[in-house]
């Protein structure tokens, strides 16, 4: 084989050589978004465990009478609930994510699916959680300032009431989108972008 067939065989397997090398680059840009993730979903879990054990002393702070005692206790044993199937599922999930190398598309795009499903969880969590504490302001109301709660109710319509409690939910969910989207989907969109590079490529 001569100089010229060497030279030409080079120049064929070099745009192959440099389409490999451009996606590994890419590869090593989605690390940025995963480890920012990965960084936000650890504060997030000391945070909300925090928030978690500040609640359990919200009843000696205020100083609810028996009766809302009970309920808090038993609205706080729900919220806990709920919120340790998440730390679970989110706990496997952290975990899982350190397992991969994440050196290729596959595991970024397991990544990708796998966070999207969490955030999923995560703003179903926050919606369970408010519409127990509206739940709980609607119980304290009803015990604590029953004559109050009666006279104000008994001047509204119905058409009123349903209204706002419409405009809650409307509230309860932009703010719930809206947090996810800052805390976790715009790295989300970043990954899934480099994902969407890799495919067309």
């Amino acid at each position: 084989m001569n100089f010229d067939d060497l030279k030409n065989e080079w120049n064929a397997e070099n745009p192959k050589g440099n389409n490999i090398s451009t996606d590994m680059l890419k590869i090593k840009q989605a690390h940025t978004p995963i480890d920012k993730i990965r960084a936000k979903m650890k504060h997030e879990f000391f945070y909300q465990l925090f928030f978690l054990a500040f609640m359990a002393f919200i009843p000696y702070i205020v100083g609810f009478s028996a009766a809302l005692n009970q309920v808090y206790l038993m609205t706080y044993a729900i919220t806990c609930g709920f919120t340790a199937y998440y730390f679970f599922k989110f706990y496997v999930f952290y975990k899982n994510s350190y397992d991969l190398s994440m050196d290729s598309r596959k595991n970024i795009l397991w990544f990708y699916y796998e966070m999207k499903l969490n955030i999923e969880l995560y703003k179903a969590l926050t919606y369970i959680v408010a519409f127990i504490a509206v739940g709980f302001l609607s119980a304290y109301l009803f015990i604590e300032r029953a004559s109050v709660f009666v006279r104000i109710f008994s001047k509204l319509s119905s058409v009123y009431i349903l209204l706002n409690c419409f405009i809650t939910i409307l509230i309860i969910g932009a703010i719930t989108e809206l947090w996810a989207w800052f805390y976790y989907g715009k790295y989300l969109k970043q990954v899934k972008k480099i994902v969407d590079e890799l495919d067309y490529e």
